[in-house]
């Protein structure tokens, strides 16, 4: 099937599936251990994703706005626009910061899996909220033409949006990230 952003998933199921004891994967009882923790490598992955496509929609919005001529003037000399283009940018960095981190955690040795798995959700949920807000300025600033085929704003807002959601939403990651704190 076909996601909103055009890739291909699917489902599967695996049902009275057996398997020799020498096809086992790490030690018995510890499998939810290392998928978790190969999920939180796809995690930071993912929120790198984000940020990249993040900054391509950034850098396409600030093109846009110093070549968009309205009332005979680029529409990036409006002020108003200026200091949404500059809240977009502060909150850029601060994901940029946070999905750095996460990817420096995965390979720390002297962080714990909870720390690490902390690090991994704070990037992912960072990621996606500051993808999610300067996707919907993005559009915002491009008018009529932000949401249609002929830029690639539509294209980076679907892939955003199916992104944010894939190895969990930002509730899950907020939530998670508050369980595995230190009380």
């Amino acid at each position: 099937m076909k996601t909103l952003d055009a890739r291909n998933h699917a489902n599967l199921v695996l049902q009275d599936v057996r398997l020799a004891a020498a096809t086992l994967l790490g030690v018995e009882g510890e499998g939810f251990r290392a998928l978790d923790a190969a999920l939180d490598r796809g995690r930071v992955c993912l929120a790198a994703e984000l940020l990249g496509a993040t900054q391509s929609l950034f850098d396409a919005t600030v093109e846009y706005l110093k070549t968009r001529v309205q009332f005979d003037v680029p529409i990036g000399s409006f002020q108003a626009l200026q200091h949404r283009a500059a809240w977009c940018f502060a909150q850029l960095q601060l994901a940029r910061s946070t999905v750095m981190a996460g990817l420096a955690a995965l390979d720390d040795p002297a962080l714990d899996a909870a720390a690490r798995a902390r690090m991994a959700s704070l990037a992912k949920w960072k990621a996606g909220e500051v993808a999610h807000r300067i996707s919907r300025e993005a559009v915002q600033m491009h008018g009529g033409m932000g949401v249609t085929d002929e830029l690639d704003v539509g294209l980076y807002l679907k892939r955003i949006r199916v992104a944010q959601a894939s190895l969990g939403d930002g509730d899950f990651h907020v939530q998670r990230f508050g369980e595995l704190s230190p009380q």
